[in-house]
């Protein structure tokens, strides 16, 4: 916190391999009051565009890291104050400081200068903080694929496998198979080259050392027990507190059973035990906080070992324990004390009747012929972990443990607690309101955010709806701001109301099309890349079609010598129009191979600007969606633009059947033009002249 009880907003970490961010677009001004949970800037990582939500209300104190500049992850980009009156004093208090530095870079030989990419270690789970390489599945020296699995982790809750986000060469192995890595700590270097692999493989990679840790605490009892952990309930919780345990020291406890309830710096949420057993001691009472990851209560396997743990207890600190425990010297014991098998409690999630299991269990099953349902899982929540694959394999594996019936906890407030939820606190404190008076809904009879809402009015409670046997869809409700490219699609669109357009239509007998789509599809030939060739070689004839409107010397026509084809896309959030540049002078193959292309690059957001804001003419595709007939607006700086319907089958004259009439494939096309410089009888001689190389000239749309 800094004085005046401002906080800091962080550069946040988008993906794995985000190293700094971008401020596309702030959201809010400096002095603007912002709610927890609303978006209050635009960050563009190294995979998209996203927005990024306040997480506490208040009024935004000072921008540090401007629209369009860059910040590394965990880096301030703005201040943010709790009150109006505090916004002076809280801007005065200061920019931003750094982050704290990462883990020293790998670096090559003594002034020699290698571009290479770190591997981190990715967060699997929300409460996951270390990940143990399980296998590496590429060696040092092979080349790796943009989104090829390079290595298996498992972390605290299956194993997993982890993906490369970029193309090279696997330089180093920084943390071989078997060890332990904290996350985003480096276990693995990737350089652009077959070349720079030497640099790293003839130099050791620098790590940073080892924080020291106090004094260890007294060494465990000799017996089989678990340690619960102060779990992650959010993504930027760093500490929790105890409200209420729900089950009492000495009680009885069960695998997936909810024993204590935790308030973060979210909400208050259940969490539950791991395994079977006896609460033996409770480390960290109610009302009490912890450090996440700090031991929070002991279970032991037998209720004879609750006293040993209860004195081992009174040893432990809220602190989070270190990875590794010294065990005292002791040249004469006669046996190590057994370890605790540390568990990282987490919130309560349903199991389903499905098979869980880790990839790598899922791939030596597979390899060994082994039914995977027969294995008993031994890792959290019955997972199967590959070590119960291969002790099934082996004959040594135990019977499969039925199932406990889960038992509903329960808790009943000290006097005068009224049981609520922290945001629902801020809100009834915000709103005036007493909580005493609202009945609460949530879990143990708690005040929830929504409950407060309604008692404002802000929320309507939900009605009671019609049971059809399926479950009641959620509807989203509310304003949403736009992203950056629906901003830039909705302008354009009210740009085209400024002009003069007009619309033609025809039907097109698609069945000759359809027999040449039949023939080239094995060879990966689209109906897309069929259709612009076509409209391309159409254009040809009628250049009109291709022009824009131009207001210098008054206005007239750009005519436009390269005839590039834009087609409409949906992605996530939005419309693009990737480009297939001289559409009329390229084979269809490669126009079918360069649209695949085009489209990856558009769901993945890697289109450069030249590849999508370079067409001269655009289509617009709706067919495959099953619409007949529409029509399109007109795009910004083009002179037209069609819209392509559904095939559909239709019933025409025919003087050569029995029954005067025949059944044949229709396609209409609807072709938007500006008025200002393309006249109907121009749109009416393109429509012909496409119609006529659709139906009758399919030999030069092929070529």
């Amino acid at each position: 916190m800094l004085n005046a009880e401002g906080s800091k907003i962080l550069m946040p970490a988008l993906s794995s391999t985000m190293k700094e961010g971008k401020v596309v677009s702030w959201l809010k001004n400096e002095g603007d009051e912002i709610e927890a949970g609303e978006a209050i800037m635009v960050v563009e990582s190294d995979k998209a565009d996203m927005d990024v939500e306040a997480f506490e209300d208040g009024f935004i104190a000072k921008i540090i890291v401007g629209e369009g500049e860059m910040a590394p992850v965990g880096e301030a980009v703005a201040l943010i104050a709790a009150t109006e009156a505090e916004i002076e004093a809280v801007a005065a208090g200061g920019g931003g400081a750094a982050a704290p530095a990462a883990a020293e870079e790998a670096a090559p030989a003594a002034g020699e200068s290698v571009e290479s990419t770190e591997i981190y270690m990715p967060a699997l789970s929300s409460t996951m903080s270390e990940g143990k390489v399980v296998e590496w599945l590429k060696k040092e020296g092979e080349f790796v694929e943009a989104g090829e699995a390079l290595m298996v982790v498992e972390s605290d809750k299956a194993d997993m496998d982890v993906e490369a986000f970029e193309d090279g060469y696997l330089a180093k192995i920084i943390k071989g198979e078997g060890e332990v890595a904290d996350v985003g700590a480096p276990v693995g270097i990737l350089v652009p080259d077959e070349a720079s692999i030497a640099a790293f493989s003839s130099n050791p990679v620098s790590l940073p050392p080892p924080v020291p840790t106090g004094a260890p605490a007294a060494g465990p009892p000799d017996v089989e027990f678990s340690q619960i952990d102060m779990p992650a309930l959010s993504s930027t919780m760093k500490e929790g507190k105890v409200v209420s345990w729900l089950k009492a020291e000495g009680d009885p406890i069960e695998s997936g059973e909810a024993i204590m309830v935790v308030e973060s710096d979210k909400a208050d949420m259940d969490v539950e035990a791991f395994d079977d057993g006896f609460l033996a001691a409770i480390i960290t009472q109610e009302g009490e906080t912890g450090a996440v990851g700090a031991p929070v209560a002991l279970i032991a396997s037998q209720e004879a070992d609750i006293p040993a743990l209860q004195a081992y207890a009174a040893s432990l600190s809220g602190s989070p324990a270190s990875s590794t425990a010294a065990a005292p010297a002791a040249p004469s014991a006669p046996a190590a004390p057994a370890a605790p098998k540390k568990v990282s409690a987490t919130p309560a999630a349903a199991s389903g009747d499905r098979v869980v299991a880790s990839p790598l269990a899922k791939k030596l099953a597979g390899e060994k012929g082994i039914d995977i349902a027969t294995v008993a899982g031994t890792g959290p929540g019955g997972r199967i972990t590959a070590s119960d694959v291969e002790a099934a394999a082996s004959g040594s594996a135990p019977a499969p443990k039925a199932a406990p019936s889960p038992s509903k906890p329960t808790w009943t407030p000290a006097p005068g607690v009224i049981a609520a939820t922290p945001m629902a606190r801020a809100a009834a404190k915000k709103a005036k309101i007493d909580l005493s008076t609202i009945q609460g809904t949530g879990s143990f009879g708690r005040v929830t955010l929504d409950d407060v809402k309604m008692a404002t009015g802000e929320k309507q409670p939900e009605r009671k709806r019609a049971s059809t046997g399926e479950p009641a869809p959620e509807l989203p409700d509310g304003f949403v701001p736009f992203t950056g490219m629906q901003n830039a699609v909705c302008n354009n669109m009210v740009a085209t109301l400024t002009v003069p357009a007009f619309r033609v239509s025809t039907d097109i007998e698609m069945t000759a099309f359809e027999s040449l789509y039949q023939k080239l599809k094995p060879k990966g030939v689209s109906v897309s890349a069929l259709i612009t060739k076509a409209v391309a070689l159409a254009i040809e004839k009628h250049p009109i079609i291709n022009s824009a409107y131009a207001e210098q010397g008054g206005g007239g026509t750009l005519f436009k010598k390269d005839i590039n084809i834009a087609m409409a896309v949906a992605i996530d959030g939005g419309l693009i129009t990737p480009t297939l540049m001289y559409a009329n002078e390229r084979p269809v193959a490669e126009l079918a191979e360069n649209w695949k292309e085009l489209v990856e690059k558009a769901k993945s957001g890697t289109l450069s600007p030249a590849e999508y804001t370079t067409g001269t003419f655009t289509i617009s595709n709706m067919g495959m969606f099953g619409v007949t007939d529409f029509g399109s607006l007109l795009p910004v700086g083009q002179g037209g633009i069609l819209a392509v319907g559904a095939t559909q089958d239709a019933v025409v004259p025919c003087s050569q059947s029995i029954l005067g009439l025949k059944k044949v494939r229709k396609m209409t096309v609807t072709l938007t033009c500006d008025h200002r410089q393309i006249y109907g009888a121009d749109a009416a001689l393109f429509l012909r002249t496409l119609k006529n190389i659709m139906e009758n000239d399919l030999d030069k749309v092929s070529a």
